[in-house]
């Protein structure tokens, strides 16, 4: 990040700022693309418990959100002070932008280097450790509850069991259409389309950027009640529907007031599904499998993501730039509906595993009668 900074507030070079867009994860949208959100994600899974899971992610998302309003707004406004001096240059107001980045990016290597050991992974223990201090209740064989623990290897590559392969491939498809559809309209897609179409200002863009922001990052907090109430698969498709819908409708009016009433209902719900995704996929998958599995996941997202702003930048270019947000929202929709076919009542790990507990719980002498017999 810090590096990537600094190639693009001094070179002018095209391949040079591209390789450092890529290397450098510079995101077009403003959201985290790179290795990064799979890592942190998977540490918060580690630290907080399945009950409360859903809220950590819901202040996670509002957190990082209202960063990236603060930023919207800040950017927009510094920009359009720096080219309305009289001797401003476009291209010097955006090298400082990239600068100030530069900074951040320095700011947090230093604060993940202030992490506690404690974000680190817990290594499995052995068959021998977990024989070390039996007790009444201690299972005759370690492992995972239902059998399908992944299988130890002597490498240092993971590895995943058959269940959770099958739970990764279903939700890595799905994903990848969710994700290429917001890849079609980016923000700085829709920035541009603002922009040619209505010729709105840098101020004025970061101003309607803060406030979509600011909505998307308190409807965080809404989205973590509704998913104790109706479960995080429904939690996640009734508050991604309406907003898909919103998508396909911004280009489609010719007043400015109404495009950018689209944009803000659309903000209302669309990062709503963020903290329910985010705590399905950890409890998806067994705790030595989030690492990988977020991984795995972000490697897809971001691939197919990836592909969206090329196919965009043709229908701009045939002056059909219009149909890049019809399709994203169609595809949006398809996604919805296939989350809800293939996971509305799809058991997580950890529920199956409080489900097992309350059962022992409530029966302990069954289990007390196995061991006699």
């Amino acid at each position: 990040m810090t590096i990537s900074g600094v190639v693009f507030g001094g070179a002018s070079n095209y391949w040079v700022l591209l390789g450092a867009a890529v290397f450098g994860v510079i995101s077009p949208s403003g959201n985290e693309i790179g290795p990064f959100r799979a890592i942190e994600e998977s540490i918060l899974a580690q630290l907080a418990p399945f009950a409360t899971r859903g809220d950590v992610y819901a202040w996670y998302n509002l957190i990082g959100t209202l960063g990236q309003a603060l930023g919207n707004i800040c950017c927009g406004w510094f920009l359009q002070i720096l080219q309305n001096r009289a001797d401003g240059d476009i291209v010097q107001s955006y090298r400082t932008v990239f600068f100030a980045y530069a900074g951040l990016g320095l700011l947090k290597l230093l604060l993940t280097l202030a992490l506690s050991g404690d974000c680190e992974l817990e290594k499995a223990k052995s068959p021998v450790d977990c024989l070390e201090q039996p007790t009444e209740t201690s299972r005759l064989l370690p492992g995972d509850r239902d059998g399908e623990a992944a299988k130890p290897t002597h490498w240092a590559i993971p590895t995943m069991s058959k269940r959770s392969i099958v739970v990764l491939l279903k939700l890595c498809f799905l994903f990848s259409i969710d994700s290429f559809a917001s890849g079609l309209v980016p923000q700085s897609w829709i920035s541009y389309f603002f922009t040619s179409k209505f010729d709105l200002t840098p101020g004025v863009l970061g101003s309607l950027f803060f406030v979509t922001s600011v909505i998307s990052a308190f409807s965080n907090l809404a989205a973590s009640a509704l998913s104790k109430r109706i479960g995080l698969v429904k939690a996640m498709v009734f508050t991604n529907l309406p907003a898909a819908i919103m998508l396909g409708l911004i280009p489609v009016p010719d007043s400015l007031i109404l495009a950018m009433a689209f944009l803000i209902l659309r903000s209302c719900t669309n990062s709503m599904d963020n903290a329910p995704r985010s705590a399905f996929l950890a409890a998806a998958v067994l705790p030595s499998e989030r690492t990988l599995t977020m991984g795995i996941v972000n490697i897809v997202k971001t691939s197919s993501q990836s592909v969206g702003p090329v196919v965009t930048g043709f229908l701009a270019e045939a002056h059909s730039f219009w149909i890049a947000f019809l399709v994203a929202g169609g595809l949006k929709v398809l996604y919805d509906l296939g989350i809800l076919v293939a996971f509305a009542d799809h058991k997580t790990r950890e529920e199956e595993m409080e489900q097992s507990d309350e059962t022992e719980r409530e029966n302990p002498q069954e289990e007390e009668v196995a061991y006699t017999d």
